[in-house]
């Protein structure tokens, strides 16, 4: 560190030693460039703008798990509400029946003074506690007619049920505070993401905004021939099957037919409204969240694409990749669920040719795009949905 001391120009003292005054310029010269050294960095040190694309694609791909995080956490909360509102709503009817019943019991109390009968135990039972320890150290029951009975029975009933149902209120909505406030969490987390995420983009120059869209251009080519490289391996596997399919009925005379026929048959009616559904929504924006009609989030897409088909897929991608049979890519069929990354954090749709419609990102919109839009290490697996 440098020294802080007045320079003298006869000389200072370092480490006990009295050194020369140009000894000692040359050292308060060094320490100005460290300090110099240590400061903000230059423009030189500005990361590359691979560096930049790289931190910008992992600040969506943290959003988009956030995203999920965030839709999981609002389907709990929206579930955890409507049992909160259960609750309260047996609350208020079981509190209602419980009034019903302890004016039934005054009347029978106000009965009992008016013919001089004993009132007073009627009335403490009212405002007793526990009405049930109540009974058990008194003999009020042997003095009650049978009609009597049955009301205090239902009063003990009633009170009983409405104490634990306003307990079950009173949990359930301690429950649903503590998910509100994981909510409000998760939302901030995806938001700071993409903060970052545009100021990191707000940045660049001109120039470097140029060179930023011609890496994306260049890595969009080479996820398109790495899907028209599936299309074709998929298109010789098909007219192998089918070439030994017609080899088997020369030799036999017979139709080479599998169990699987009318599955497939069913499954691609399916699919094909899904695809349709998808393909009617290209064009509109990826909003992190969303379930359409007029914006979406990726699981958000593929979860109304199918339900136009009649299948109820859940919310979330970690949720929606356990829902049907997983299949090897190789085996990919329109209408499978395509999920990326170990995370499970983003889902698209199939569509043939090895391309996909998918939500892709803030501040994209909808659209076809090739599996290996990232490239293959990140294809995390391939799920038929019905």
């Amino acid at each position: 560190m440098a020294s802080h001391r007045k320079w003298s120009p006869t000389g200072t003292r370092i480490a006990g030693i009295r050194t020369p005054a140009l000894a000692t310029a040359a050292l308060t010269s060094v320490a100005l460039l460290s300090q110099t050294a240590n400061a903000a960095p230059s423009a030189d040190s500005k990361p590359s703008i691979e560096e930049v694309e790289k931190k910008v694609d992992d600040l969506y791909h943290q959003a988009e798990a956030a995203t999920e995080k965030y839709n999981a956490t609002r389907e709990k909360t929206a579930q955890q509400r409507k049992r909160v509102d259960s609750l309260l709503d047996d609350v208020a009817q079981r509190t209602e029946k419980l009034n019903t019943a302890r004016d039934e019991l005054g009347s029978f109390a106000a009965a009992q003074y008016r013919t001089g009968a004993s009132a007073p135990d009627t009335a403490t039972l009212l405002l007793a506690d526990n009405p049930q320890d109540y009974f058990d150290q008194t003999q009020l029951m042997d003095r009650l007619t049978s009609r009597q009975k049955v009301a205090v029975d239902d009063y003990i009933t009633e009170q009983a049920a409405t104490t634990k149902k306003r307990a079950e209120a009173s949990q359930s909505l301690q429950t649903l505070t503590t998910t509100q406030s994981a909510l409000r969490t998760s939302k901030a987390d995806v938001q700071r993401k993409l903060a970052e995420a545009r100021d990191l983009l707000s940045k660049l120059t001109a120039e470097e905004k140029a060179r930023l869209a011609a890496i994306e251009k260049k890595k969009q080519e080479a996820a398109e021939r790495k899907a028209a490289e599936l299309a074709q391996q998929q298109a010789a596997a098909e007219k192998k099957a089918r070439e030994a399919a017609a080899q088997q009925q020369t030799t036999t005379g017979t139709t080479a037919t599998t169990g699987s026929s009318a599955t497939d048959s069913s499954y691609t009616a399916k699919a094909d409204k899904a695809l349709a559904f998808a393909r009617a929504q290209v064009g509109k924006p990826y909003v992190w969240g969303a379930t359409g009609p007029g914006s979406y989030d990726c699981s958000g897409l593929t979860q109304a694409a199918w339900k136009a088909a009649g299948v109820d897929l859940p919310r979330t991608t970690w949720d929606q990749v356990n829902v049907g049979t997983t299949v090897p890519l190789s085996d990919i069929k329109p209408g499978d669920l395509v999920f990326f990354y170990d995370d499970i954090s983003h889902v698209g749709l199939y569509i043939g040719n090895g391309m996909m419609i998918h939500a892709p990102k803030p501040g994209a919109y909808v659209r076809e795009e090739s599996i290996f839009y990232g490239g293959e290490s990140i294809i995390h697996s391939v799920v038929r949905p019905a």
